[in-house]
Order: C-alpha cells, then structure tokens, then sequence
C-alpha cells in the first residue's frame, strides 16, 4: 500500500476533527428534531430539513449550495429536496462525491423506544434516536469533514461534491433517480455512498444480489373439514408448492461467489397471509411469498420462468389455480470493480483512521449505489456501522460520526491519493 502524501498535515486535519465532536452533537440534535418523513410513509418530506441544512451550511462556509427540487403534488410545499454543496479543489476536471440521504423512515412503535425518538439522547458515548445513523451519522461526518478542511484553509485535492437527497427510504424516483438524469456525474469520478456498513468498518460493498419478490395465490375450493371430498385444499397444494420451489432453486441456482456473504443465491420462504379463520374449515385460498436474492450471474427472468413452469405442474396435480405477483424485481447492477479508485482510496482511508482492513464485498440487499452502476459509474458503499438503522432505539456512536469524518477528510485532502 501506498505512503500517505507527505506534504498534508492529517494530525493537524484530525485535530480539527476532533474539535468538532459537540458542534457534530449538537447537528444531530437539531436533524433529528426536524422529521424528514416521505408522504408514502405518512410524512410532509425533506423540506423543513433541507432548508435548515442549507442555512447551516452557508453559516459554516460552503458557498455553493444549490437545491435541486423534483416536483411532487403529493406534498404541502409541491417538491422534494436534494442539496448540492460544492467546494472547488486543485483539480477541478472531477469530484470527490459523498452522496447521504434527508429522509427517515417513521419510529414505529413508540412503546418500544426508551427515548423520544425525535429528540436526541446522549449516552454511553452514542447518541439515540430516529435517523441518526440512518443516514445522519455520514451526512454529518461529511460535513465537517469538508468543514475541517475550509477552517484549515485547505483546498481539497478534488472539486468536493457532498450530495444530500430526498426519497431514499421510499425507492428514490424523486431522489438520485431525479438526478441522474442532470448529468451530475462524471465518468471518471469518485463516489462515496455511506449508506452500509459493518461495525468493524471492514466492508466495502461494490455489488449486490439481484432482488425479487414473489407472492403466490393458490386458488382451490373451501369447504367442511370433514368433507375434503367437496373441497380442492388450497393451503395443501400450497405447501408442496412451497416446498418444490424451494428445493428446485436451490438444487438449480447454486453457484457461489465469495465476494458475497453469503456466498450463494438465497430463496426464503417469508410472509403467510392468513386464510381461515376457523380449524374445522378447508381454505379455498391460500398466499405465501418468496424472498429471492440472486446471485448476479443468473437472470431473474429465468428464475420466475421456473417458478411459473412449477406453479403448472402444480396445479395440475391438484386440479387448482395458481397465480404468480411478482413484487420487487431488479436485476443486479453491474459491480464497481473490487480494484477501482474509489475502493481503494476508501480502503487507505480506513487502514490509516481505523486501522482495519477494508475490503470489497458484497449484499444480498439494495442501495442507491445500484443507480449509479446501472448508469455506469462506480460506486462504493462504506461506513462504520453498528447496524441500528430502522429499528426502536436506534443509535450511532459519536466515536464513528468522528472517525468516518477523518476517513472523508483523508479522502479530500489527497492524502489516501492512489499512486498508479
């Protein structure tokens, strides 16, 4: 591995770092106290945070922000906000760019938090509440890391593009999918998505699994329960349908590849609906889902063909009707390459803050960095996560908001700079 630049000063940018840790509290607080709820989930939008954001922003020195807004009826203020601050550096032909997310999901449950969840609590050296590891944690740390450098009167080696977007949390049409269709991006960019992660700060995720979701309506006749002669069991022919499709895919998509944990395509059985509600009644009607997270080699297609050509053979053996609603469906993005600049920046970042070795890995789940390479830019996931996100009681630690800080200024300044 290459030596750090000589000629950046990182323990003076770390002490400024470190400087920042209540001012980065405090930003938290005042995040999380504004709710960024998207109308799918029963909120107002990004609005209200976007435009503190922007006001912070200017009053910390970032004298380019611009709000690109995607239209949206479905809201109070009629759009959606994206936040775009640029800070001009030596080489100004491409930019570094750190892409984090304004939106929340709801807290759920209220019984289940020991907090108010809009109001941050300070303990044990994390602080708790509704978004603020999701994804406030690296919104935060790439601001004062970008912060850091303007205080210290360094231009950062790139032009800084840090991107803070609107509808991650409901499948971002009015989010990164809005803008990537500005032609923001340049080929030869880098971009940093820190929306995953590992506590350890050891994953690099530049691929994912494609996704597909099934649900399965069988169809058959209800009657007594002590007159299956009248009746076509609809819950039986769903179980051994349930139980083919499982062993069949499987036994036929069984390639493993190392890059992702696991390393083998996945096919789970999920959600049952319910069908009778009483024990002594045969159900005419019965509904299961699968959860399907393939392996990129394989085509999505082809495994609901499969599943189609089972679903006929089962309904002949039974005499029924079966019927197939796929939900989600994406064919996996093609991957960063494990060898990119962007990962291997991100990995020298992260040997010299955390002193871990980060490698590329990939996800059985989705993130926004999919648009990206779908678009064909290479994109790398990173964060030092503790895993919280979406769930009561949700944490960061301020040692992460702070240290993945230091990992983004290593970045800016050039000091994780790949000599090729």
């Amino acid at each position: 591995m290459e030596a750090f630049m000589e000629n950046v000063d990182l323990k003076r940018i770390f002490r400024r770092v470190d400087a920042y840790r209540s001012a980065m509290i405090k930003l938290q607080k005042d995040l999380t106290a504004i709710p960024a709820i998207g109308p799918k989930a029963g909120g107002e939008g990004e609005a209200k945070k976007a435009a503190f954001l922007k006001k912070f922003l200017a009053k910390n020195g970032f004298g380019r922000v611009e709000e690109l807004r995607a239209p949206d009826k479905s809201v109070s203020c009629k759009y959606r906000p994206n936040l775009l601050a640029l800070i001009e550096g030596k080489d100004t032909s491409r930019k570094i760019w750190v892409m984090t997310h304004l939106d929340i999901v709801p807290p759920g449950a209220r019984n289940l938090w020991k907090t108010d969840p809009y109001k941050v609590a300070v303990k044990g050296g994390k602080l708790f509440g509704r978004g603020v590891e999701d994804n406030q944690q690296p919104l935060v740390s790439s601001i004062f890391a970008a912060k850091a450098l303007l205080d210290l009167k360094i231009k950062p080696q790139n032009t800084l593009a840090l991107l803070f977007v609107a509808d991650e949390e409901t499948g971002s049409k009015l989010g990164l999918s809005y803008l990537i269709k500005k032609n923001l991006f340049g080929k030869n960019d880098i971009i940093i998505v820190p929306d995953g992660g590992n506590p350890e700060g050891s994953m690099i995720e530049v691929a994912e699994k494609s996704i597909m979701w099934l649900k399965f309506i069988t169809c058959g006749k209800q009657a007594h329960g002590s007159r299956p002669d009248l009746a076509k069991n609809a819950h039986r022919a769903a179980a051994h349908l349930l139980l083919r499709l499982d062993k069949l895919f499987h036994k036929k998509y069984n390639a493993k590849d190392p890059l992702f944990t696991p390393p083998e395509s996945t096919f789970e059985p999920t959600k049952k609906e319910a069908n009778v509600e009483n024990i002594n009644t045969i159900p005419g009607e019965d509904v299961f889902y699968f959860d399907c997270r393939v392996l990129p080699k394989y085509s999505v297609a082809k495994v609901l063909k499969l599943a189609k050509q089972t679903t006929s053979e089962i309904e002949k053996e039974f005499g029924l009707k079966v019927t197939i609603e796929p939900g989600q469906c994406q064919q996996a993005a093609p991957p960063t390459p494990a060898d990119s600049e962007v990962v291997r920046l991100l990995a020298k970042a992260v040997k010299k803050v955390y002193r871990v070795n980060a490698t590329a890995q990939g996800i059985g789940g989705g993130t926004v960095a999919a648009i990206l390479r779908r678009a064909g830019y290479n994109a790398a996931v990173w964060a030092r996560l503790d895993e919280t996100a979406h769930q009561p009681n949700e944490y960061c630690k301020i040692s992460n908001m702070v240290g993945d800080a230091k990992v983004l200024a290593c970045i800016f300044s050039g000091a994780a700079a790949v000599r090729e």
